[in-house]
């Protein structure tokens, strides 16, 4: 079962324990106001949310509802067939930009799980 924004507000509160909100948010790289509205329920920004995850020790793919485990192979496959409102050129160019965006989600999560 996938977590929640408010299961990420009771981890962070957690976590932080009797520690004060600002040397808790010192060591996850955030503000002081950042982590308290976050641990009161708010959506963080995707960087926020990034740091958090990691000073947490939590993969970010649990609060997404996606599988932990980073499938083996990619699970986009690029195909484009001949059609005449497709030129081949366009059809490689979009081949390249999905290729590419994959390639980049990988190595954020990469980063994200470290």
């Amino acid at each position: 079962m996938p977590l929640s924004i408010s299961d990420l507000g009771r981890l962070i509160q957690a976590k932080r324990g009797s520690r004060g909100v600002r040397a808790a948010a010192a060591e996850a790289d955030v503000s002081s106001a950042t982590l308290s509205r976050v641990e009161n329920g708010h959506m963080p920004d995707l960087a926020t949310f990034a740091k958090l995850c990691k000073w947490l020790e939590v993969d970010p793919r649990e609060f997404l509802g996606l599988p932990t485990e980073a499938p083996s192979q990619p699970n986009a496959v690029v195909h484009f067939r001949k059609t005449k409102t497709v030129s081949q050129e366009t059809a490689q160019s979009l081949a390249e930009l999905i290729l590419s965006a994959q390639r980049a989600l990988k190595a954020r999560s990469s980063l994200i799980s470290q």
